[in-house]
């Protein structure tokens, strides 16, 4: 008899060691429902993007002689596109490189900062998809409570003072992923001067920050004036996921350690997408922000749409906090008596599809079981009114 040899290559343990996330992160992009109204991921709506823009800066920048966009550029960046991050952030041009999406200037942190098994402290809740990116180095989390104000640099702060040693800290500051919350410009400066107390690195996750639609904006300036803070931010809410865009602004001197990475990673983005970004930007110095003030109309809209329909459809159910920004509601159930797994299957079987809660807690202590996310960016206010009927006749079948 004849045993077959499993004549595969060997698995590294840190290969191994990765696995799909549950519940979470690849479920957003799997293959719709068509029966289902879907409220998962953090996606921008069609036509708030400036396709049609994009399509005639593409061919723009196609028709220069030599076509350079279509040639190897430095790992930073191509000048004309950090110029323009450089400006709206107020910030040297040597302190942008660019990114492939948000994700990778995370990763770039990480790998940059970290050394194998540091303790990391992390929001809580907080986005579960960058505790799948601590795997790389092995790091240890300290998760750090998130409330109306962002994270609880007070709390922080104790954890310090008894002795609990960060390498870095993980936040999203503005319009905070899950909560929506935004952490206040005079807590801003306070994280920072901790951080410089303390010798911890600040990864600032900043994607949501452009979608404010009510109040006024917090301050990034914070951030940019200390030697220890990377801000991240993204074009992928704003001009579209597809393109895999995004932007770190970092301490000066970490700018050499990242090009020396890159230089054995990807090398640089995409030279051809940065120059139509760029062609689309600069050709057209109110487009962007126009882009993003029909953008900020169509999200309010959605936003006010689905905390209405909970609030008619489930009078008194749901603690609702509406936000003032960013792409999710975060309500949460007042009824301890009703199960909040169950209603996520029930309100599946009613055909809407939703991220628990519960996948985004990073320790104990957290409200977050007993929450929903519902996202709303690429879902029509109708369709939000009818996801929120749904969940109505969801939560009644536990009240039968």
């Amino acid at each position: 008899m004849t045993t077959l040899t499993d004549t595969r290559a060997p698995r590294p343990a840190l290969i191994r060691a990765l696995t799909a996330p549950k519940g979470f992160g690849d479920q957003t992009l799997r293959d719709r429902r068509p029966d289902a109204i879907e409220l998962l991921g953090g996606i921008p709506d069609p036509s708030v993007l400036p396709s049609r823009e994009i399509a005639e800066a593409t061919a723009r920048v196609l028709a220069q002689p030599g076509a350079p966009a279509l040639q190897y550029s430095r790992t930073e960046g191509i000048p004309a596109l950090r110029e323009w991050i450089a400006a709206r952030e107020g910030v040297p041009v040597e302190r942008v490189v660019i990114t492939n999406g948000g994700f990778h200037g995370l990763a770039l942190a990480v790998q940059t900062v970290l050394e194998r098994g540091d303790l990391v402290a992390v929001d809580n809740p907080i986005f579960p998809l960058f505790l799948r990116g601590l795997e790389l180095s092995d790091a240890r989390i300290l998760p750090i409570g998130v409330g109306r104000t962002g994270i609880d640099v007070d709390d922080l702060a104790d954890r310090l003072r008894a002795g609990e040693r960060p390498a870095a800290l993980y936040t999203v500051p503005d319009f905070h992923n899950p909560s929506q919350s935004t952490l206040p410009t005079d807590q801003r400066r306070e994280l920072v001067r901790l951080a410089e107390q303390y010798g911890f690195v600040v990864f600032a996750d900043n994607p949501y920050r452009e979608l404010r639609f009510r109040g006024e904006q917090e301050s990034v300036e914070p951030f940019h004036d200390s030697d220890l803070v990377w801000h991240v931010n993204t074009f992928t809410k704003t001009l579209g996921p597809g393109l895999r865009l995004g932007w770190v602004v970092l301490p000066a001197h970490a700018v050499p350690d990242v090009v020396a990475l890159r230089s054995r990673q990807d090398g640089h983005s995409s030279t051809f997408v940065q120059a139509v970004i760029a062609e689309l930007l600069t050709s057209d110095p109110l487009l962007f922000d126009a882009t993003l003030e029909r953008a900020r109309a169509l999200y309010r809209e959605r936003a006010d749409a689905l905390a209405d329909g909970l609030e008619a459809e489930a009078p008194g159910a749901f603690e609702i906090d509406r936000p003032d920004g960013g792409l999710f509601l975060w309500p949460r159930l007042r009824d301890d008596g009703v199960d909040a797994a169950r209603l996520a299957a029930d309100a599946s079987a009613e055909g809407v599809e939703y991220q628990q809660g519960a996948f985004f807690a990073s320790g104990p202590g957290t409200d977050a079981e007993r929450r929903l996310r519902l996202a709303y960016g690429d879902t029509s206010a109708e369709q939000l009114r009818e996801a929120a009927h749904r969940i109505g006749q969801a939560l009644r079948r536990q009240r039968v």
